[in-house]
């Protein structure tokens, strides 16, 4: 595990595998995080695991031994970087149908996947003019940055990804040979390769480790990535060598939002922003600043204010999917369709 100068490490992780009994894994495991002082969000599902967890070196060491001893999760590989704060409130290991939300029942990544592309080959795949290159991330993640050249799908969850492709499958093959597709920290991209190799296309591309790899072991100057990456906790976004990126974020919509915008008139930190001005009304805008206020307070108390955050029906609530944080999405929208919380 690497160390930084901060002493808060960011472990991103997934594992398809097959759990019998995902019940009977949360509470073991809620008791290893809470014990060990770790916080983040994990989701558990018949198919496996996947989760963003914060906390110290010590810390996650000792949760991810826990992790590393279920069934099938030996070889977990996990993606580290370091905050500056802890950036999640709590600790939550939730169940769910699927750790990654796609709505393809017969998709199975343990079964079929494409192949992987190490960070320093991604260049070369993506460079080349027979190959397609689609991000599979949703719009307000592209938002941020993505690979020059990439397509965007525009989609506001993982699970509409299937029918956009099947949509524009004859367009987006035209005169390609090869698909390369890329995510956050690459669980996405498991389903998608999967799902396209289901659609009877085999050369299937998908970088490993994902954007954050990538951003992690490919300099700067040699890199094809424009912008920052957007993940799913209070850091909002990073950059190249995984330091903290530029980007806010609006508390009463969760977009991502610019320097700009938050110079904007229409930003009011924790009430609204220019992608939500007009969406809410006075009652609603009167209880953000509310919520707001008592954040401030508990702030100079000390103390961490957990409550009242804007809810959206349990539809449309984003949920984690490529390791991230399930509240911290946009609301009403997610990496997964359910959460790329990553959380991709």
């Amino acid at each position: 595990m690497p160390v930084h100068q901060s002493p808060i490490q960011v472990a991103a992780l997934y594992r398809f595998t097959r759990f019998d009994d995902p019940a009977a894994i949360q509470a073991p495991l809620q008791a290893a995080c809470d014990g060990a002082g770790v916080k983040g969000t994990i989701l558990l599902a018949k198919e496996g695991i996947n989760g963003t967890i914060a906390g110290t070196h010590n810390a996650l060491s000792s949760v991810l031994e826990h992790i590393r001893a279920l069934p099938g999760c030996a070889e977990t590989e996990v993606k580290f970087s370091h905050a500056d704060e802890m950036p999640f409130n709590r600790m939550k290991v939730r169940l769910k149908r699927e750790i990654v939300t796609m709505g393809q029942p017969d998709i199975d990544p343990r079964a079929s996947v494409g192949r992987y592309v190490a960070p320093e080959d991604w260049n070369d795949l993506i460079s080349d003019p027979e190959t397609i290159v689609i991000d599979t991330r949703n719009d307000y993640e592209v938002a941020v940055g993505t690979f020059k050249g990439a397509v965007d799908p525009k989609t506001k969850s993982f699970g509409e990804f299937p029918t956009w492709f099947r949509e524009h499958r004859d367009e987006l093959l035209e005169g390609k040979k090869k698909v390369a597709m890329f995510c956050t920290g690459g669980i996405r991209c498991e389903k998608s390769t999967s799902f396209l190799r289901s659609e009877g296309i085999e050369d299937v591309f998908h970088l490993k480790g994902g954007i954050l790899k990538y951003l992690e072991t490919v300099p700067e100057e040699d890199s094809k990535w424009e912008g920052e990456c957007f993940v799913f906790d209070q850091r909002v976004a990073v950059k190249h060598g995984l330091e903290l990126g530029s980007y806010g974020q609006c508390f009463a919509c969760r977009m991502p939002l610019t320097k700009a915008e938050m110079a904007s008139d229409d930003y009011a930190a924790g009430v609204s922003c220019p992608h939500c001005i007009n969406e809410r009304g006075e009652q609603q805008r009167a209880r953000y600043a509310e919520r707001q206020r008592q954040q401030q307070l508990a702030k100079q108390r000390g103390e961490i204010h957990v409550g009242a955050a804007p809810r959206a029906s349990d539809d449309d609530t984003p949920k984690l999917s490529d390791g991230g944080w399930e509240a911290n999405f946009p609301s009403g929208l997610s990496p997964d369709s359910g959460s790329d919380a990553n959380t991709e």
